[in-house]
């Protein structure tokens, strides 16, 4: 059996994206991040999260979804501070706005996945349920309903096992990936 590409393992895929954009992110001097980059970057999160089965099924929709409508601002807007400053400038609900909360919600999803596997990393007796619901109560959360809190909570005893999980992403070596890959994740590169 051929090894599996970077493609095929979207974990690894994940941390190459992120390592590239954290290099852009410090020849510009901290400004002017290409919008399309941080959209490349954060368009591989999606694969992890449909990967996590029917529990985040609605979670991969959304984020594309957001993805997509960030996709859409790059038309207009070639940098993260040009939509910034123009959604400030305009200061109402507009679809700059909209923009906008596609990008802290896109934020968001990236601090879950490294709160994921930073939990999967410190805490490697726990299961991928318990590692996933702390991610969830420390990122996501605040922000939700007690409805959609409640229907998070009953999807995650739907996720696979940490095994199961690592096998469908490719990366059975879990010593391996805990320690090189998700290290990167958790080091700040995500």
């Amino acid at each position: 059996m051929a090894p599996c590409s970077s493609k095929d393992r979207p974990l690894r895929s994940l941390a190459e994206a992120f390592d590239k954009l954290a290099r852009e992110f410090e020849q510009t001097g901290n400004v002017d991040l290409r919008l399309d980059s941080l959209i490349e970057a954060c368009s591989r999160i999606s694969v992890l999260l449909g990967r996590l089965g029917i529990a985040f099924k609605f979670a991969e929709q959304d984020y594309v979804s957001k993805v997509e409508d960030l996709l859409e601002a790059s038309k207009q807007h070639e940098t993260l501070q040009s939509l910034f400053d123009n959604g400030v400038h305009y200061g109402s609900p507009t679809t700059i706005d909209r923009h906008i909360r596609s990008v802290f919600y896109v934020k968001r999803g990236a601090d879950m996945v490294k709160v994921l596997f930073n939990n999967i990393l410190e805490s490697r007796h726990l299961s991928l349920r318990e590692c996933a619901s702390k991610a969830y109560e420390e990122v996501f959360a605040p922000y939700h309903t007690w409805a959609i809190r409640k229907a998070v909570t009953a999807g995650m005893y739907t996720l696979p096992s940490k095994g199961h999980f690592l096998r469908k992403i490719h990366e059975e070596d879990l010593k391996s990936i805990l320690d090189h890959i998700i290290q990167r994740i958790v080091d700040g590169h995500l």
